[in-house]
């Protein structure tokens, strides 16, 4: 399950959206199980004013999930989860990036977030940049985008109006960050040893600051 919630001022105000994945029997529609999850599960334990109009619900968005588990997800995935990325400097979203293919955004959204907080510094928009995404499994663009630049925005700018324009230029959805990137490729071998962001090396592309003039303009 994941909410995505929105504050103004610290306060939570709305929740935006609701996700809800749970495995089912074979002879139970979806329509349902998405039923029962928004009046037993989401209307009963989320505050009801925080639930708007506009709150989407996105209930086993894949279609059904009948087979789960060990034999619905198999396979080796890394560890040392911090020492790969920032070493505890830097927020981490929990999942591995080592042991899976780019389509899993555990991997591929880390790698992304690291290209655009490249390139909204190297653009002379913030001194410092974090980028967050969540992500419905199933749902193709990210149900929230938020950048923060920890007070450091520069010329006017706040967080809203670089997010804005990150979304502006770049997109999210998971091929296409595939295909931005290039990350099918036989590349990773080169991830496996002094973490995966931080190397001066052109095949890991997520370290290239090449959107500098974009953001730019975006923010004119």
């Amino acid at each position: 399950s994941q909410v995505s919630v929105v504050y103004e001022n610290d306060r939570p105000v709305a929740i935006s959206n609701v996700v809800i994945s749970t495995q089912h029997s074979a002879d139970v529609d979806h329509a349902t199980i998405e039923e029962f999850c928004i009046e037993e599960i989401i209307k009963k334990v989320l505050p009801k004013n925080l639930l708007t109009k506009n709150t989407l619900f996105l209930i086993n968005p894949t279609g059904r999930f009948v087979v789960g588990g060990p034999q619905g997800d198999t396979g080796l995935t890394g560890r040392k989860i911090i020492v790969d990325s920032y070493g505890g400097f830097g927020r981490h979203g929990g999942g591995a990036f080592s042991g899976k293919d780019p389509s899993k955004v555990d991997r591929s959204a880390a790698y992304m977030g690291r290209y655009v907080a490249k390139n909204i510094v190297a653009a002379g928009l913030a001194d410092r940049a974090e980028i967050q995404f969540a992500y419905a499994i199933g749902y193709p663009d990210p149900v929230s985008v938020y950048v923060n630049t920890f007070g450091t925005a520069k010329g006017g700018l706040n967080d809203a109006a670089i997010t804005s324009a990150v979304e502006e230029v770049f997109s999210f959805k998971p091929a296409d960050i595939v295909s931005q990137l290039k990350l099918l490729r036989p590349i990773y071998s080169k991830t496996t040893n002094y973490g995966h962001f931080g190397k001066d090396d052109k095949d890991l592309t997520w370290e290239a600051v090449d959107k500098v003039k974009a953001l730019q303009k975006a923010v004119k």
